[in-house]
């Protein structure tokens, strides 16, 4: 098995890379891609959902995907220890009808040596907001590298 650096045990700098990998990731919208950054018996919590697995993992992401939108995230290390990152994050999406969200959560990570994902949990709240509310305003893809963060649009 090859390795998906950077590997445990994190530095803060590290970690804040790996955050961002994940989310850039996650803002490609492409499950297959994304599920490689996981073990093969990966362990999610996803609100109320819980699943094993890549295949599962993948699944998982085109349901959200068929739901959500215009999906945009930033994602900010909260807190890091040895193989284990903690962040908080917030996405912007619209339901078919038109209707937007912001979903406001944290999660939980492990990782095995390799620095594949053995252990996702992720609590999340949505919130409707109004169009003119909107903060994510990148085209689709990637946030650009000088795109503020978090902390950086106040929230």
């Amino acid at each position: 098995m090859s390795e998906r650096p950077p590997v445990p045990p994190f530095t803060r700098e590290t970690a804040i890379q790996k955050v961002r990998m994940a989310e850039n990731a996650w803002n490609s919208r492409v499950p297959e891609k994304i599920a490689l950054a996981y073990t093969e018996d990966s362990r999610w919590r996803n609100r109320s959902e819980f699943f094993r697995g890549r295949e599962q993992i993948v699944a998982f992401l085109h349901r959200k995907w068929d739901k959500e939108l215009d999906y945009h995230l930033i994602k900010e290390l909260w807190s890091f220890h040895d193989d284990r990152i903690a962040v908080r994050f917030q996405y912007e999406w619209r339901d078919d009808t038109g209707n937007w969200f912001r979903a406001h959560g944290n999660e939980n990570w492990e990782f095995d040596s390799t620095g594949l994902m053995c252990r996702r949990q992720a609590s999340i709240n949505d919130v409707p907001i109004n169009e003119s509310e909107r903060k994510f305003l990148w085209k689709s893809g990637p946030r650009l590298e000088d795109f503020p963060g978090l902390t950086e649009l106040g929230l």
